[in-house]
């Protein structure tokens, strides 16, 4: 535990008065009954309010539909999880043996889950502020560097935009396998066009992140065969 109080400092430049609440921050349902799911409940609308609060400053004449589009990019699994392996936090989760070995410190959905789970323990620690504080420390890189947001359209929505453009087929997607058992699954999904000779595949977690993974790589795939 010195050693994650050690990186705690360090990384998120916070101190806990009760460091039992960083503890559970820190543990999986997979070690314990006493695990950090209901801390991430919390710690998920806490960030909500901090990143409205930070994009209704940072853009000022954005729309109301174009600041969710934003806050969306920066709250999604995907992101947090990016943000929880840049910090390092994979090395101080607390696992059971069996996630332990599956590699669950790596696994985005458990790495996101328990940063959440860090602010909604900072939250109840040291209030509102206190939480403030430390997610627009961690988010503060995110924050400068906004995507624009013709850039947060998803991969599916790219490619079909692209061949619409073009008046090709617009693309089928067939769940080809599902891997795993049913708390750890992980779907294969392949992408392909009528009338061209290639599809792609994509595997993730859920159905719809394998579609999107499998729809990025043959975007990529037409783009370099029309070169």
């Amino acid at each position: 535990m010195n050693k994650a109080i050690s990186w705690l400092d360090k990384e998120l430049q916070y101190c806990f008065t009760n460091i039992d609440l960083f503890n559970q921050a820190l543990t999986h349902r997979s070690a314990s009954k006493k695990n950090n799911e209901r801390l991430e409940f919390l710690g998920d609308a806490v960030l909500d309010f901090v990143v409205s609060e930070k994009l209704f400053i940072l853009r000022p004449n954005a729309s109301e539909g174009d600041l969710s589009k934003l806050r969306s990019f920066l709250v999604k699994e995907a992101t947090l999880a990016d943000l929880a392996l840049e910090l390092g936090l994979g090395d101080h989760l607390i696992l059971g043996s069996g996630e332990l070995k599956a590699g669950g410190y790596r696994r985005e959905s458990i790495l996101s889950d328990a940063l959440e789970a860090i602010f909604g323990a900072v939250f109840l620690d040291q209030g509102f502020n206190a939480a403030r504080k430390v997610i627009n420390h961690i988010y503060s890189r995110r924050y400068s560097e906004l995507p624009e947001l013709s850039d947060l359209r998803d991969p599916k929505t790219k490619l079909q935009e692209w061949l619409q453009e073009r008046k090709m087929p617009l693309p089928s997607y067939e769940l080809c396998q599902v891997l795993g058992k049913n708390h750890e699954q992980r779907f294969l999904v392949n992408c392909y066009i009528s009338g061209e000779s290639i599809s792609t595949q994509g595997k993730s977690t859920t159905r719809r992140k394998a579609e999107q993974k499998a729809a990025q790589k043959m975007a990529k795939l037409l783009k370099e065969k029309r070169l």
